[in-house]
């Protein structure tokens, strides 16, 4: 299994090509193609935020706690309604994902369970899309991708990192094949991975417009029918 010091040096160097190619390459601007490229070195770490120990963990839930509000500022800007209230809400969020996140992950997560997986990469890569808001689907698309390809780079190079080279013959690993799994060994973990997903892509089929959002007012279409033909009381 490759290192934190592997992860963040193959992560590291995705983000700065990812970042460049994206200016240079495909006509976005340096702003964006440095968010991109950090988002794409951040992502890489991901993974390892289930193994709950040691400093590089802590310091990717800082890593991960301190990108949040960053990504999320314009709709913490609408949400807010002015400058002061995001910004608190943006302590809020990095509090609850730097303290109350690593808790919870602590008690329902297990090491190279499903956050080494297919479906957790669409998931970070989902979640970015919906959180950055952007008028151009292309950015919001940069971003995401961004995302996918940083937290696919630590799974491919654990992967890697699974074959042993013995000097006469190459073996896997007991890791082997871990991290590109599509189900785990704990049906709880794979029912709630593949519910958020659900969720997830449902939340950016209805942002990308593709399907229509429920009733904002939360009463069934017929209902409400119903009682818009009812006559009024003067």
């Amino acid at each position: 299994m490759a290192g934190y010091r592997e992860h963040i040096s193959v992560s590291g160097m995705l983000g700065v090509t990812y970042g460049a190619a994206s200016v240079f390459g495909f006509g976005f601007t340096p702003v964006q193609g440095v968010i991109a490229g950090c988002l794409t070195g951040v992502a890489g770490m991901i993974p390892d935020l289930d193994s709950q120990t040691g400093k590089p963990v802590r310091e990717m839930f800082s890593l991960i706690a301190a990108a949040a509000p960053m990504v999320m500022m314009e709709r913490l800007l609408v949400w807010g309604g002015n400058v002061e209230t995001a910004m608190l809400l943006g302590f809020a969020l990095y509090v609850a994902i730097r303290y109350g996140g690593a808790t919870v992950l602590g008690y329902c997560s297990v090491h190279r369970g499903m956050f080494h997986s297919i479906p957790t990469m669409l998931i970070a890569a989902e979640l970015t899309f919906l959180a950055y808001k952007s008028d151009s689907l292309s950015v919001k698309f940069l971003m995401a991708l961004g995302v996918a390809l940083g937290v696919l780079s630590h799974l491919i190079l654990d992967e890697l990192y699974s074959v042993q080279w013995s000097g006469v013959r190459i073996k896997l690993n007991k890791a082997a094949g871990s991290a590109f799994k599509m189900f785990g060994k704990n049906l709880a973990a794979n029912a709630v991975t593949y519910a958020l997903l659900a969720t997830c892509t449902y939340a950016a089929l209805v942002d990308l417009g593709w399907v229509d959002a429920p009733q904002s007012d939360g009463v069934p279409k017929p209902l409400q029918q119903a009682a818009e033909e009812l006559p009024s009381v003067q």
